[in-house]
């Protein structure tokens, strides 16, 4: 006898989504993707491990070559690396990188380090207020756009640090003051809420106790080599960490701004948006560069699922743009493109529902609001 099981038909697979059609619900999306959700502890181990021993070599690279330039280029490269470790660790806070939860914990906090990332804020500022109210202004700190109004209530020197921040030049500079320095080095209970956590003051002093001994580690190498202190903690600290600031800073620009990506002030029109896609850029890169990213350019698939680990983002995104045929924001990189967001981004307006510049003229199409 034929059991009932043995009878049931496969379950079709999904078809992608007329453009007119209701966007399903997100555990329905997430479920499309279900298969890349699976997690490999020895990729991860090889991984972090690999990324280490590059960002080493490097550094040696700036203590033994006699070469400026050499020197200067080993550091450059050597803030590269730390953006793909930070990859590695942002993997780990999000519990995707292994299948066990405190292992993630550790190398997470292991490969935050040389960012001089606090593991414990980066997870209530980025998994619970980044990914749980993407875009929603007033929680949602990340490159939050002013309003024309809280723009021209800036002093002078607020209005000149946001047309730096805006100008194309300064995603460095926006994401060591706004983020990094404000909200995860020892942060006031204003910028971070309830900071009398004891284990944020114990992550923010790992950080701390890591680039103390990065440095001092420099110093000893100047001293041996008989080479210049300053030189060494110039090309070997300074510029790595100016090359990262400025990496991250435009990694989470390109991200969520985009003059068809929408911001929201209404929690409940937020929702109805459906802002885990609508409210992310995919960036394509040239030359493999996105896979020398470690893949987090594929960033639509990471806020649709944050259980997919880094390796596993480029199928997921495929698949979600298989699926969902011009929903989601694919925009090839050129620096052209780049500009003239910086260009048009500047300020939002939410009554018309579209970006501004500056003065407050519209730069990008106002888009209708979501029905109720």
């Amino acid at each position: 006898m034929t059991s009932q099981s043995d009878t049931t038909a496969p379950e079709a697979p999904p078809q992608p989504l007329a453009f007119d059609a209701p966007l399903p619900h997100r555990k329905v999306i997430r479920s499309w993707l279900l298969p890349l959700a699976q997690r490999n502890t020895w990729k991860a181990f090889s991984l972090l491990i690999l990324d280490y021993v590059v960002l080493l070599a490097l550094l040696a690279g700036v203590v033994l070559f006699e070469s400026v330039w050499l020197m200067l280029l080993c550091g450059l490269a050597a803030g590269f690396v730390i953006g793909r470790l930070f990859v590695v660790g942002h993997d780990g806070c999000h519990q995707s990188l292994t299948e066990h939860r405190r292992l993630n914990k550790w190398l997470g906090r292991i490969a935050f380090l040389p960012s001089m990332t606090a593991y414990s804020l980066w997870d209530v500022g980025h998994n619970v207020v980044h990914h749980g109210f993407t875009n929603l202004k007033g929680v949602d700190f990340v490159w939050a756009p002013l309003t024309q109004e809280e723009y021209a209530a800036l002093s002078p020197a607020g209005k000149l640090l946001q047309r730096i921040y805006r100008s194309g030049w300064g995603p460095g500079l926006y994401y060591m003051i706004e983020i990094w320095w404000k909200k995860m080095m020892f942060p006031s209970k204003s910028q971070m809420g309830n900071t009398n956590r004891a284990i944020f003051t114990w992550d923010c002093l790992l950080v701390t106790g890591f680039a103390v001994i990065w440095i001092a580690a420099l110093v000893g190498a100047a001293l041996y080599t008989d080479q210049s202190i300053w030189l060494l903690l110039l090309l070997g600290f300074v510029v790595p960490m100016f090359f990262w600031f400025n990496m991250m800073g435009f990694v989470i620009y390109g991200h969520h701004t985009h003059v068809k990506v929408s911001w929201h002030n209404d929690r409940a029109t937020w929702q109805r948006a459906q802002p885990f896609v609508s409210t992310t850029v995919h960036l394509t890169f040239p030359v493999q560069i996105g896979a020398m990213l470690h893949h987090i350019m594929e960033h639509t698939a990471h806020h649709v699922d944050m259980s997919i680990p880094l390796y596993k983002l480029k199928a997921a995104q495929a698949k979600l743009e298989e699926l969902l045929p011009q929903r989601i924001v694919v925009q090839p990189f050129s620096w052209r493109w780049y500009f003239d967001t910086a260009r048009a981004c500047k300020l939002y307006d939410f009554s018309r529902n579209c970006w501004t510049d500056f003065q407050g003229r519209m730069t990008s199409p106002p888009r209708a609001a979501m029905p109720a």
